[in-house]
């Protein structure tokens, strides 16, 4: 069995498809409402100068995630 690779694991420019969240109800239902849902593709973009946040492409959106809440969101 392997471990699970969150989205802080990817490399600039890399995609993944996005498994589980582990975030509190009201974080995770609001990035599921922006897109973030299992089986979505999901590429990181680019860090800011100070590596958080993290801005990712889904589903044709960019969004910006912070890097502990990134931590709880585990790719396939």
């Amino acid at each position: 069995m392997s471990e699970r690779k969150s989205l802080v694991q990817l490399a600039i420019g890399e995609s993944a498809v996005l498994g589980e969240m582990v975030l509190p109800g009201a974080a995770s239902m609001r990035l599921q409402e922006m897109g973030l849902l299992p089986g979505a593709s999901i590429r990181l973009i680019r860090l800011a100068p100070l590596g958080c946040p993290m801005e990712f492409e889904v589903a044709g959106s960019r969004l910006a995630i912070r890097v502990s809440d990134a931590s709880n969101i585990f790719i396939q």
